[in-house]
């Protein structure tokens, strides 16, 4: 059975909040299970709470708005109080202050043609000026002193009655997102946690932050989707303590991708700007598939598959708070206009997570049928365990690598130490000194059929190796 939004009292004029109208229609279709449909029209709102066996289904032309508090009278639901919310930043941390979330539901989608704008969200989270300073972005609060604690407190609590999600979704199961668009999602467009068997399709992100967050998901397949992404990372597989364990992210594929990191709304307007220089972070603009940074858990049985990377950083698989990333396969990935290492693995020790949590570590790993173009010159492949924790098997099949070059040994960074509890970026260590591959602590790489140029000539060496045995 289908319910009309208009037939609950929606205006659809965008200048109305429609919140209480479509929420009334969600808790109707809820009773056994039904699609509410927002026909062609402008829906302001606040908070809404999707429920199991509840499809919302945008035609096009509609367009779901995020209100702002400021503007709108009004506000969104609180964060929740989570007890864990010390081990991640403040936005995977809570669900609940957000235009869209559910909580423990079941047979649930979001279809359609139409759009969600998040015009009202905010894309910032406390702290966001002491981040940049202190050059982590986003924000751990863990480990900071009571002074700098005291300084973020006004922030946070301004952060009170503030949306900063489009969609978030917290141990649901059985979940479609299929074909719209979401313009503006704030921090997160989706934040998925302890979610199993989830379907997206089809979707279109022009968003200021992150797009797809699949943290400590199972099951999850991510196809057909663009996601342009300049400040931010486009879909990125995470394994936080938000949920009180380490739990694996495991069984995701992502194919048939494309994720850019052109200027913000120039995707879906197709001027696909260059403009924009760089990220908040200070290094250029992001836009990738990656894996981490928040690794409590493991990552199993991933596959990436049959992706473009545009005008954004590389392909990045980092574990730094003691996961295990493991079983990984990335095949068939198109590469262009890459602002800072064209691949990069990294085991790290920042080790954000409770008492007892030790160095994970990377382990067979294959990438193969890669080609990457008109490369950065300042950050080569980086593929960089630790001492204690040397990256095993990795196997680079058929990669081609093409970088602008250009540089010379002057302008290279000096090597002080691996940097383990460094926040994980190609940037972590300066201009490199190799112009091509430069790996440190690797128990088994294989190389076969690789393939690196310059298009003008770079005075540093092409590969460095330390402490890595080579598979022949």
């Amino acid at each position: 059975m289908t319910w009309d939004v208009r037939a609950f009292g929606a205006t659809g004029t965008g200048e109305a909040l429609d919140t209480s109208a479509i929420q009334t229609a969600i808790e109707a279709a809820a009773v056994d299970g039904g699609v509410v449909r927002f026909p062609a029209g402008r829906y302001l709102s606040f908070s809404l709470h999707l429920k199991s066996g509840v499809t919302l289904h945008l035609d096009k032309g509609a367009v779901l708005i995020a209100a702002d508090p400021a503007r709108h009278g009004g506000r969104y639901d609180l964060p929740e109080d989570n007890p864990f919310d010390l081990y991640q930043d403040f936005g995977h941390s809570h669900w609940r202050n957000s235009l869209i979330s559910a909580e423990g539901a079941e047979g649930i989608a979001i279809t359609g043609e139409g759009t969600i704008d998040g015009e009202g969200l905010t894309r910032e989270g406390p702290g966001s000026q002491w981040q940049k300073q202190a050059g982590e972005f986003p924000l751990s609060m863990r480990g900071l002193s009571a002074e700098v604690m005291a300084e973020l407190a006004p922030e946070v609590s301004a952060m009170q009655g503030l949306g900063n999600k489009a969609i978030a979704l917290k141990n649901c199961r059985q979940v479609t997102l299929k074909d719209f668009t979401i313009k503006n999602g704030g921090h997160f467009a989706l934040l998925a946690t302890g979610v199993e068997d989830m379907e997206i399709e089809g979707l279109s992100l022009d968003t200021n932050r992150d797009g797809l967050d699949i943290d400590a998901c199972r099951r999850v397949t991510i196809r057909r989707c663009r996601v342009n992404t300049p400040n931010d990372d486009a879909i990125v597989l995470k394994s936080s303590f938000a949920l009180g364990a380490a739990r694996a992210c495991e069984d995701v594929t992502i194919e048939d991708c494309t994720v850019s990191g052109y200027d913000l709304g120039t995707m879906l307007d197709g001027t696909y700007g260059r403009t924009q220089d760089r990220a908040p972070d200070q290094d250029r603009v992001t836009g990738r598939i990656k894996i981490g940074t928040e690794s409590n858990g493991d990552f199993r049985r991933i596959r990436i598959r049959n992706c473009r990377f545009e005008r954004s950083r590389g392909l990045a698989l980092e574990t730094v708070d003691g996961g295990i990333i493991e079983d990984v396969v990335c095949e068939d990935l198109s590469l262009s206009e890459i602002t800072t290492a064209p691949i990069f693995l990294r085991v790290g020790a920042r080790l954000r997570g409770p008492e007892g949590t030790r160095v994970g570590g990377i382990r067979n790993v294959t990438i193969r049928n890669l080609t990457a173009t008109d490369i950065l010159p300042d950050y080569c492949a980086l593929i960089m365990g630790l001492p204690e924790s040397p990256i095993q098997n990795v196997t680079l099949q058929n990669v081609a690598l093409t970088y602008r070059g250009g540089l010379s040994p002057t302008v290279v960074a000096p090597f002080v130490d691996d940097l383990p509890s460094a926040y994980p970026e190609p940037s972590m260590f300066g201009v490199t000194p190799a112009w091509g591959l430069w790996a440190r602590h690797v128990d088994g790489l294989e190389l076969t059929g690789l393939e690196m140029a310059t298009q003008t000539p770079d005075a540093r060496p092409q590969t460095l190796y330390h402490a890595v045995s080579l598979k022949r």
